[in-house]
């Protein structure tokens, strides 16, 4: 060996590496075989997972939203979220494990808990969003549109049917709580609606029992009674000034009666005295009463005198009354005392005048029998009556307006007493009066929200809200979800290659034997002389074909298992060798 130092070799050359996997490519080969062969039975042996998965569609409601609002003001993916808490409940997964048999294996050896937390891992659900531009505000903003619900199972039937269950709970829970919550909507409005009328009426009680205690004391009612009060006041006085001139006048009447006598007659221009129909008859009576106490009643005189009564009574239509006879009596007394002052007792004229006052006063006592009243002489002077008349009707004037004065005071204290009562009831009238207006306000505005509701109920009834529309069904699934084997495989065989590499590296730096000419180089830092080769023996030659003969069998086996593996996990292989032919155009 040479004693002159050599430079140290930047690297390892090829043949360094290669010397490296010859020595080193049994344990290399060996890691490799371990990592590709756990690879192979991961890929092999985890079960397969089929994932069943359907689309429902979120359509609008039919009607137009500015026709018809809906009750239900919630944004698809929270009801989405909503639906899900109620579909996954405690209660239906475990219905669906036990009708489906699901997790038989798990459910012997984990708990209850467990068991519904790997169903509710199973479950995938996805919102589909899309950007739209919003009508009122007229920005684009994200909607969601639809979903997908899919459950991961053992096998395709069982992953469709369990998926298809999930399904219909979606479906049908959201029908339910849209009618559920229309529904609740209508009975909290109508229920608001009828307290709200409950206390309108008893606040129009109330208003009834202050109004009739108030009797008109209103506040609304001040400035009327204002008016009233005043027009009573003015009426008032209006009454008391005619009451004054009615009072004037009656004095003055009842002076003027005083001077004129009641049965002064009437005396025309000539001296004679006018008689009228009533006067003749009257006449023509006491001529007939006079007359009848000394003639027989046969007498031609007192015939025709009975006739001219007669006819004078059918023109007039009057028959003799108690005030005629009385007058009659009365003028043939003044006669009888008239002719005693002219004649003595024994003059025929007295006597005859005594007989016709004992006929009149026989006539009158008869006639005071049949008719049992007070007997007046009514008077006869034209101008006393019209005075008298003028009287009466002046008094009774004067007795209704004092009535009138009367109730016009008692109305003018009554206005002064509401005016006076108004302050004590207005606040309590007040307060109630506010609170009948902002209630009814209120049931009003209940009114019309409890029609929205009616009508957004009876869309909702009809199926004409929105809804979730099942648009793709869940599928029978033909390849497994999950496990991806042939990933696998290919993940095992870059691992393994790798874990080869790294084991023949690792094994090497840790090897401090010589194991060329260069190593021991850069060791010495020398050259050597001379290099002799290893001359193997005949067994160790014999050693080395078996060895090169395991290994290419190895190869063999390598690539046949890479090939069974291809047609079970991959794709099979007379597919291959079929879409192979055709590619080359010998199919």
């Amino acid at each position: 060996m040479s004693q002159d130092r050599v430079a140290e070799p930047s690297g390892k050359d090829l043949r360094e590496l290669f010397g490296v996997v010859r020595r080193r490519k049994g344990l290399m080969l060996a890691t490799g075989a371990v990592i590709l062969g756990v690879s192979l039975s991961l890929a092999y042996l985890l079960p397969s997972v089929y994932r069943s998965t359907a689309t429902i569609l979120i359509e609008e409601q039919e009607i137009p939203p500015d026709l018809v609002r809906s009750a239900i003001t919630s944004y698809a993916d929270q009801r989405i979220e909503t639906i899900k808490q109620q579909v996954m409940s405690r209660s239906s997964l475990w219905k669906i494990i036990e009708q489906y048999g699901l997790y038989r294996s798990m459910r012997k050896r984990s708990v209850t808990e467990d068991v519904l937390e790997r169903f509710v891992k199973d479950i995938q659900i996805e919102v589909i969003n899309a950007k739209v531009v919003d009508k009122r505000s007229q920005t684009p903003t994200q909607v969601t549109i639809a979903f997908t619900l899919a459950y991961d199972g053992e096998t395709p039937e069982l992953a469709q049917k369990v998926a298809n269950e999930l399904t219909s709970l979606f479906l049908g829970e959201n029908l339910k709580t849209r009618e559920r919550h229309a529904q609740e909507t209508t009975a909290f409005l109508r229920q608001e609606a009828d307290n709200l009328a409950r206390h309108i009426g008893e606040l129009e009680r109330k208003i009834a029992t202050v109004k009739q205690r108030a009797g008109g004391a209103l506040p609304e009612l001040t400035q009327l009674n204002m008016q009233l009060m005043n027009q009573a006041d003015r009426e008032l006085i209006e009454v008391d000034r005619e009451i004054r001139s009615l009072e004037e006048r009656k004095t003055y009447l009842g002076g003027e009666l005083a001077t004129i006598k009641p049965h002064t007659p009437i005396i025309a221009a000539s001296g004679e005295r006018i008689l009228d129909a009533g006067e003749r008859l009257k006449a023509l009576r006491a001529q007939y009463a006079s007359s009848a106490s000394y003639l027989s009643p046969e007498h031609p005189d007192i015939i025709k005198m009975k006739q001219e009564i007669e006819a004078l009574e059918k023109d007039s239509g009057t028959t003799a009354s108690l005030d005629d006879v009385a007058k009659r009596l009365i003028g043939e007394r003044a006669r009888l005392a008239t002719l005693l002052e002219r004649y003595g007792n024994d003059h025929p004229d007295v006597i005859r005048s005594r007989q016709v006052i004992g006929s009149l006063e026989q006539e009158l006592r008869a006639a005071a029998d049949q008719h049992p009243k007070a007997v007046t002489v009514r008077p006869e002077n034209p101008a006393y009556i019209n005075i008298q008349a003028q009287l009466r009707s002046t008094t009774a004037t004067l007795e209704a307006l004092r009535a009138s004065r009367a109730a016009i005071k008692r109305r003018a204290e009554g206005y002064t007493k509401r005016l006076e009562t108004t302050p004590q009831i207005e606040p309590e009238y007040l307060d109630l009066t506010r609170d009948r207006e902002s209630s009814s306000q209120k049931y009003h505005e209940i009114r019309s929200r409890l029609m929205e509701a009616q009508v957004s109920e009876g869309l909702e009834v009809q199926r004409k809200g929105e809804r979730f529309s099942l648009i793709d069904p869940p599928d029978l699934p033909e390849r497994p979800q999950r496990p991806n084997r042939f990933l696998i495989v290919l993940l095992g065989v870059i691992v393994a290659i790798a874990g080869g590499l790294g084991c023949g590296a690792l094994a090497e730096n840790m090897d401090q034997t010589v194991k060329s000419a260069e190593h021991l180089a850069r060791i010495v830092r020398a050259l050597p002389l001379a290099v002799i080769p290893y001359m193997p023996s005949e067994a160790e030659v014999a050693r080395l074909g078996r060895r090169r003969a395991r290994l290419r069998w190895a190869g063999v086996g390598m690539v046949l298992l890479a090939v069974i593996l291809g047609h079970f996990l991959w794709y099979p292989v007379d597919v291959v060798w079929y879409a192979a032919l055709r590619k080359l155009g010998l199919g």
